[in-house]
């Protein structure tokens, strides 16, 4: 049976949410610093970058053992424990130690990822699109959050170790109301038939596993190689970042519509096909005149990217039936997704270096637009793992 959840339940969710970025876009943003006060090299720093989205894809594989093992009220609470840790080891030592505490940072929020989409089913089964909005709503919010505030933090606080390591505090709140939230919201396990189908013999669960990852492929891509791409075009640096933030805060507005009307229609084809038609015609456009209305392109890959990821969690819920259903595609989607991801932004910039330039780097990502939208295009027909 469902468990009903309340308003405090529904902000630890929220608040549990924007902790699932900053940890990769608060260092992202002082990278270069870090790589100056460590001494390390360019081959450290390309590893570092790639920690989070492959911790992302092999830890999301124990999320629904550790879900049915814990419940998922002290399955969330452990992960945003483990989360804090992780935020605060790495900020204490060297090289290994950074590595070492953003795996392990990121191995709690790959826990968070998979379980929070099993919590709002659970919870609040009539409000799946609003909750799932506000949901992927604060993950963008504490994306841009992340990003815009650790630099000034830097400056602030005279050191990137005490930036980057400040977002613990963040993450010990979301603990402290997600333990008050689920005190009575949450349900003690996993409900569902036992952990013995899986859904590697589904079609369906693949076609949503291959836009999960297509989807995110997209978005680490663009957002790793975005402000090179304009610069080259001969943007400047500083309204290169601009136009970067704007693609990531997009997510916010966005993920307040898309959700709620994606729980509302039978079908979501005709939603995926607008924002597949959004997405195109801005890699198009940043393809062949990415100097002319440049902030018209940003402004359409950032509402079709922006618009991609809250619908991608959002079936997770609409294409299962019950709460083991919903844990073991959340988890096969974002476990072999995210390692799917992991890919693209390496190839993308290997390809631009073998070609010389970025044309033919971003028609093989309107390629992918083209088969994100026909696999999400199929997910979005009215049926259930």
């Amino acid at each position: 049976m469902a468990v009903t959840g309340g308003i405090l339940l529904a902000a630890g969710v929220t608040l549990a949410a924007a902790n699932l970025r900053p940890a990769v876009t608060s260092l992202a943003s002082v990278l270069g610093d870090v790589r100056a006060g460590l001494g390390v090299s360019a081959a450290w720093t390309s590893l570092l970058t790639a920690v989070p989205v492959l911790c992302f894809g092999a830890a999301a594989f124990a999320a629904p053992w550790v879900g049915r093992r814990l419940g998922l009220k002290r399955a969330v609470g452990s992960a945003l424990l483990v989360l804090t840790l992780g935020l605060l080891l790495r900020v204490v030592d060297g090289p290994l130690v950074v590595l070492g505490g953003t795996f392990v940072a990121c191995a709690g929020i790959a826990v968070c990822n998979v379980l929070i989409p099993v919590v709002v089913k659970d919870s609040f089964p009539t409000r799946i699109g609003p909750i799932t909005g506000i949901y992927t709503a604060a993950m963008a919010a504490g994306a841009g959050a992340g990003a815009a505030l650790t630099p000034p933090l830097e400056a602030f606080l005279g050191s990137w170790r005490l930036a980057v390591g400040a977002w613990a505090l963040l993450s010990l709140a979301a603990l402290l109301l997600w333990l008050a939230g689920s005190r009575r919201g949450v349900a003690g396990r996993v409900t569902g038939p036992p952990p013995g189908r899986s859904l590697l013999r589904s079609p369906l669960a693949w076609v949503m596993t291959v836009f999960f990852g297509s989807q995110a492929l997209l978005a680490y891509t663009v957002m790793g190689w975005l402000p090179a791409i304009l610069g080259d075009a001969g943007v400047d640096r500083t309204t290169a970042g601009f136009l970067l933030a704007i693609t990531v805060v997009l997510g916010v507005p966005v993920s307040f519509v898309v959700p709620p009307l994606a729980a509302r229609w039978r079908s979501q084809t005709g939603m995926v096909l607008v924002l597949g038609a959004l997405l195109l015609a801005g890699v198009l456009g940043l393809a062949f005149a990415p100097g002319t209305l440049t902030g018209l392109w940003v402004l359409l890959v950032g509402l079709g990217m922006g618009g991609m990821f809250p619908l991608a969690i959002v079936l997770v819920s609409l294409r299962s039936s019950t709460t083991a259903d919903t844990a073991r595609l959340s988890a096969m989607t974002q476990s072999i997704g995210y390692l799917i991801a992991a890919t693209g932004p390496f190839a993308f910039g290997l390809l631009r270096d073998s070609t010389g330039a970025w044309t033919t780097s971003m028609l093989v990502l309107a390629g992918l637009v083209v088969l994100l939208t026909a696999l999400g295009s199929i997910a979005g027909r009215p049926r259930t793992v």
